[in-house]
């Protein structure tokens, strides 16, 4: 957990001291959001079934802008954690993340920037195929998967709400530094191999804006494609948040993560023997609706 808290850090310190050196002007811009969710189901003589439940998830976005007209430097936190308890299942998460990027650019015309981009995503904790089953097996972990993204390009802003990043050279790096896993060969990676990097080409589209009174769009896509191998397989990561607010601490929000990578294959037991024979890539989907505190600046 102390990893978790020192990459925090560093990234908050980035953002945080060169606007120690111009606090007197206005070229930073600070947003954002956090929310706290809870539910609770109890059931006791229930004739109509179910069971009990307990879930609990808290997000938080925080941003930090510097703009003086020719340069700009934006950094950008996404944390989200979310655990339930259903019966006597054992404790699982329902959300878990950590993204980090760090994107600087110098005016190259009325709307054009040259932009370097740095961005990082893991997640907190362990991760299960069958998470409600004692002879679950883990699939992830901090830093398995780890993705770390190098780019340089040409940034598209019209204007502060939406964004078009492209990038002819990017270098993308998986981790999995958890010795099990790496030993099974996962994310992409040989058996044993703890690092695989990639080149190739990288797009990344923001759009935020408040699309009706008192709701706010925030959608990003990313594409890439490996020069080197299969670059006909395009990796998708598009995150989409609904923020619906009620008054200043209440909020409700809903959140979607759709991942394909071709390189992360899904066992499949065609013959019914309880082994998989079938390997293939999938989408994924995830999606998480809350209602709860939050507090947004």
């Amino acid at each position: 957990m102390k990893r978790i808290y020192v990459l925090i850090t560093a990234m908050l310190l980035s953002a945080t001291l060169p606007a120690q050196e111009n606090s007197a002007d206005t070229l930073w811009k600070y947003s954002g959001t956090t929310s706290l969710n809870f539910s609770q189901v109890s059931l006791s003589n229930w004739t109509a079934g179910g069971e009990n439940s307990l879930s609990g998830n808290a997000l938080a976005q925080l941003s930090a802008i510097y703009n003086n007209g020719t340069v700009t430097w934006q950094n950008d936190l996404t944390a989200g954690f979310g655990m339930i308890r259903q019966g006597d299942d054992p404790t699982r998460k329902s959300d878990d993340q950590i993204v980090m990027a760090s994107k600087f650019g110098y005016k190259a015309g009325e709307k054009w920037f040259y932009t370097g981009l740095l961005s990082f995503k893991t997640q907190f904790a362990e991760g299960y195929d069958n998470p409600g089953d004692a002879d679950r097996n883990k699939i992830s972990n901090f830093m398995a998967p780890g993705y770390l993204n190098i780019s340089a390009g040409m940034d598209y802003k019209p204007g502060d709400e939406f964004s078009l990043f492209l990038s002819p050279f990017t270098g993308k790096f998986t981790f999995v530094l958890d010795d099990e896993l790496s030993a099974a060969g996962s994310y992409g990676l040989d058996a044993g191999q703890n690092v695989r990097g990639e080149l190739g080409a990288y797009l990344k589209m923001a759009f935020k804006k408040e699309i009706l009174k008192h709701v706010v769009l925030d959608t990003r896509l990313d594409l890439f494609s490996n020069y080197l191998e299969d670059p006909q397989f395009v990796d998708v990561n598009w995150d989409m948040l609904l923020t619906f607010t009620v008054n200043e601490y209440i909020s409700a929000s809903l959140m979607t993560q759709l991942i394909y990578d071709h390189d992360i294959e899904f066992g499949f037991d065609t013959t019914g023997d309880g082994v998989d024979d079938t390997f293939e890539s999938r989408v994924q989907f995830k999606e998480l609706f809350g209602i709860g505190l939050a507090y947004t600046f």
